[in-house]
């Protein structure tokens, strides 16, 4: 086809125009994700940032270490469930949270595997002078235990353990048909199930790992046999579940210790006054009391830290109630930010690169498998990969989207620039149109509905996607998503998961309309024909 020849021919290609373009969308999505960036990690330099991990516990330590900072006159923020224990320390490290509560025998094992003791070898394993020296190495303080300890444990149904007669860990050995269901943290620890497998020889096959609290619901309709227990965990005493004896010393201590940033103390000294006020606050009874005021009353954690500071301390928290309304104020805030955000940048990258690989064939085929890797990784996994580089919250989840944008917005824009006719590339040479004329007056307009569909595509894409970045404390619709699965709270799951969908379905109507107006009348009729 000679006409199609032409169109590739060097004379022919808008080749100025399109790096051209390229360049100045790459400036322009520098300047967006920099702002963006800068937006979701500005703090006030005087203000303490709590963090806490993604399971009840930890929220409510969190609250509490909140409310001392507060009762100080300082300036506090929560920065609430951020994740599991590697995201929740790399974030102290890195100073993006100065304060949170771990677990000596977590640190020892998880955080620090290469200089802890032996597992199994110390059942009375406490946080050490020699624990305290290695984080101080990482510019971390250990100022002591709140009181209480939050150890593993193996859980099975009370009745179902008494029918098959198995009351501690060794007793599993007997049974290789029972189902074990653990969280995933604990299938993936040193001193989760892989030692624990290794250590007893233990031969069941059926295991697998979801969400801790999922696993307790697995448990009570039959679906599992056996599950790892936090023993402060509200729920061994609601489903009537036996600890098993761990009858050869596999699992540690955990006490629960208190961390803070070593340079807290030289920033804001009565910070670390209000916080050691802590130390020795809780015992394990309380902790599970708390749990279950969460867990099963359907109490906010909030209301739980406020009440435990007024009995012990005399500390006069204020807990405030938002109503539904201010909520998904908020949320429908973070999401659309993270969704205009990422996806304004990944259109001024991918139409620019969608024109390059149209006109340059060869090019064209290498940008495509480029933009392509990015759609295979999983959303998880790629907004981890991202925490080393922009740190917790927004950042990370505002680049995974835009990665996650390219693809169908480049696909559609070198779709749509290849289809156009022959006939009609000709037709723009005769009349003497240069590249840059024919590319902005008629191949631009003639593609546009097919650009704006892929723009489309990667909206809705990022509406579902940007739910993830709750796990990492972005914020958005997947917050209450989270909160309900931990807390089993339906109505908090359909908090998020409602809004998520109506935007969804509000951007693909605001797209189709766009879709309509964005040709001018006379060129409309051309379009529909040329996609035709």
């Amino acid at each position: 086809m000679p006409g199609r020849a032409r169109r590739v021919a060097p004379a022919a290609r808008p080749s100025g125009v399109t790096g051209r373009c390229a360049r100045l969308g790459w400036r322009l999505v520098l300047v967006v994700l920099v702002l963006g960036l800068l937006g979701a990690c500005s703090r006030p330099d005087d203000e303490i940032l709590i963090g806490s991990k993604k399971f009840t516990e930890g929220i409510i330590l969190g609250e509490v270490l909140q409310g001392l900072v507060a009762e100080a006159g300082l300036p506090v923020r929560h920065r609430r469930a951020l994740g599991g224990t590697r995201i929740v320390f790399n974030a102290l490290v890195n100073g993006e949270i100065d304060a949170y509560v771990d677990y000596t025998g977590t640190l020892l094992h998880e955080i620090l595997p290469e200089e802890g003791a032996n597992l199994g070898q110390s059942p009375s394993q406490s946080p050490s002078q020699s624990l305290e020296a290695r984080l101080a190495a990482r510019g971390i303080r250990l100022a002591g235990s709140l009181g209480y300890q939050n150890n593993y444990a193996l859980g099975m149904p009370e009745a179902r353990a008494a029918s098959l007669g198995i009351a501690r860990i060794s007793d599993l050995l007997d049974h290789p048909e029972l189902r074990f269901r653990f969280g995933n943290e604990f299938m993936d620890r040193a001193d989760g199930w892989a030692g624990l497998r290794s250590f007893y020889g233990l031969p069941q096959t059926d295991v697998r790992g979801l969400e801790h609290e999922l696993a307790y619901r697995a448990l009570a309709s039959g679906e599992a046999d056996l599950t790892d227990l936090y023993t402060t965990d509200a729920e061994i005493a609601h489903y009537q579940l036996r600890p098993l004896r761990d009858d050869r010393d596999w699992f540690t201590q955990y006490d629960a210790v208190l961390l803070y940033r070593a340079d807290l103390a030289r920033r804001s000294p009565d910070a670390v006054v209000a916080l050691q006020r802590a130390l020795g606050l809780i015992d394990a009874a309380r902790m599970t009391a708390m749990n279950a005021a969460v867990q099963l009353e359907g109490r906010s954690e909030q209301q739980v830290a406020g009440e435990l500071l007024r009995k012990r301390l005399g500390v006069e928290t204020q807990t405030h109630t938002r109503s539904l309304a201010s909520r998904l104020a908020q949320r429908t805030l973070e999401h659309v930010t993270l969704v205009g955000v990422s996806l304004f940048a990944a259109v001024l990258v991918a139409i620019p690169l969608g024109l390059a690989a149209a006109h340059r064939p060869r090019l064209g085929q290498l940008l495509l498998a480029t933009v392509g890797i990015a759609q295979t990784i999983p959303a998880l996994a790629l907004l981890v990969l991202m925490i080393p580089f922009f740190g917790i919250g927004a950042g990370p989840a505002l680049v995974a989207l835009f990665l996650y944008s390219l693809l169908p917005i480049v696909r559609n824009t070198h779709a749509g620039i290849n289809g156009i006719p022959t006939a009609m590339i000709e037709s723009a040479d005769a009349l003497g149109l240069p590249p840059s004329a024919r590319l902005r007056l008629v191949e631009i307009p003639l593609a546009l509905p097919t650009i704006l569909a892929g723009i489309k595509t990667a909206a809705v894409i990022n509406v579902g996607a940007a739910t993830l970045g709750a796990l990492i404390g972005a914020g958005g619709y997947g917050q209450p998503i989270l909160a309900g699965i931990r807390l089993d709270d339906l109505g908090l799951i359909l908090e998020g998961a409602l809004p998520a969908a109506a935007l969804a379905v509000l951007v693909q109507w605001l797209f189709e309309r766009a879709e309509h107006a964005a040709l001018p009348r006379g060129i409309r009729g051309l379009g529909r024909n040329a996609n035709g």
